[in-house]
């Protein structure tokens, strides 16, 4: 058995508000979501000894957890700043039980906020959207991520006669789940030809294609198996986690239609003991609707080219195959950059602790999350059991 398999459990979640939040900051937002999640685990902030974040882009710190602490005044033995953006969230979970393991920490919160609709000028928002691109070779031509998308969605369909139906699918799915989300940022539903309809933003991606952008905060806690046992909730046991790297700059990617989500689910996969066809639920990282597609076949849930078809004949929906972004993903429930992933994992854990109220899978066991930072870039996935067997 893998060493990090089932050593640590996720025992207190809080999100915050989302959308638009003009009243508080990204430090408020992250400090709210702390201390809502230590309460939903029946513990303190003095309980605190490890502290996970990821930088704020409207609110930058030089050394981000450093300056959460003082502003809690915590004083964790074990801090961490990461920077792999969306996938920084699950990469942040297998640090925290690598930490846990190696008794590095007891406890310990993995905390992001962000507020991208609120706290960017346009100006900042449109710098920062075209910073992913490499210096020499990608920025001077001016493509946004949108239009690095864009390239990746024009590849997919090239390559699997794919189709604008197929991605804007995706989207439906998403927002059906947020119209059970009581605090979802969009929560009218929509239908394939309303996506097809909305304007164009980058060829062939459509608004409604589109993540939205949002402001809100998240935080997890983390313990040791044998503690969470005594605590407030129930356990969720982290199985299983990967990582997988392929490429910073989308001029570098080996290919636009295949990423790194191959190699990040094959090693969560052997750590948890299980395969695709074991999990009941699941969260993956929809940024832009290709995305959707590309991962769900890279992590085995689809052959190549079968996933837009799996999804318009319902494997998304919660009586599907595939229950998959129950609370709506970043195209209808939030995006809220770096930390957008994290109300992917808050809902797959109350889908195990079976507390989802609408939006519930009958009988989720085991769920898979997954997220990529970048350009189809840095991946990590997890794998969470209401069991540790």
């Amino acid at each position: 058995m893998h060493p990090l398999r089932g050593v640590a459990a996720i025992v207190g979640t809080c999100d915050t508000e989302v959308g638009i939040v003009p009243d508080k900051g990204p430090t408020e937002l992250c400090s709210q979501a702390i201390r809502g999640a230590l309460d939903d685990a029946g513990l303190t902030l003095a309980d605190v000894d490890g502290l996970i974040t990821c930088n704020s882009m409207a609110d930058p710190y030089m050394y981000h957890a450093e300056m959460m602490a003082e502003y809690l005044q915590i004083f964790p033995g074990y801090t961490l700043s990461l920077g792999a953006g969306g996938g920084a969230t699950f990469a942040a979970l297998h640090h925290a039980a690598s930490a846990i393991a190696t008794g590095m920490a007891d406890t310990v919160v993995v905390a992001m906020a962000e507020c991208l609709r609120t706290g960017l000028t346009r100006d900042q928002a449109m710098a920062m959207q075209s910073s992913s691109g490499h210096p020499q070779f990608e920025r001077p031509y001016g493509p946004t991520v949108p239009a690095f998308y864009g390239l990746v969605a024009r590849a997919y369909m090239d390559a699997y006669g794919a189709t604008s139906e197929h991605f804007a699918a995706v989207a439906v799915s998403a927002r059906d789940h947020a119209c059970r989300h009581p605090f979802a940022q969009m929560r009218e539903p929509i239908t394939i030809e309303d996506v097809l309809a909305s304007r164009m933003i980058a060829d062939p991606l459509h608004l409604l294609d589109c993540s939205l952008v949002s402001d809100g905060g998240c935080a997890v806690v983390l313990t040791s198996a044998e503690r969470a046992r005594d605590l407030r909730q129930s356990p969720v046991y982290l199985l299983g986690a990967g990582e997988g790297h392929s490429h910073e700059h989308i001029s570098a990617t080996h290919n636009l239609v295949t990423s790194a989500a191959a190699d990040s689910g094959r090693r969560a996969y052997e750590m948890a003991g299980v395969g695709p066809g074991d999990i009941d639920v699941a969260g993956i990282y929809d940024c832009f609707t290709p995305v959707v597609l590309i991962e769900l076949e890279d992590l085995g849930f689809c052959g190549k080219g079968e996933a837009g078809d799996f999804v318009t004949q319902g494997g998304l929906a919660l009586d599907g195959a595939l229950p998959t972004n129950t609370h709506g993903g970043l195209l209808s429930h939030s995006h809220t950059g770096n930390p957008g992933s994290m109300f992917a994992l808050t809902e797959c854990v109350a889908q195990l602790r079976h507390s989802a109220g609408d939006r519930q899978v009958a009988d989720a066991q085991t769920a898979l999350v997954h997220a990529q930072g970048g350009i189809l870039s840095s991946h990590c996935t997890v794998i969470l059991g209401r069991e540790n067997t």
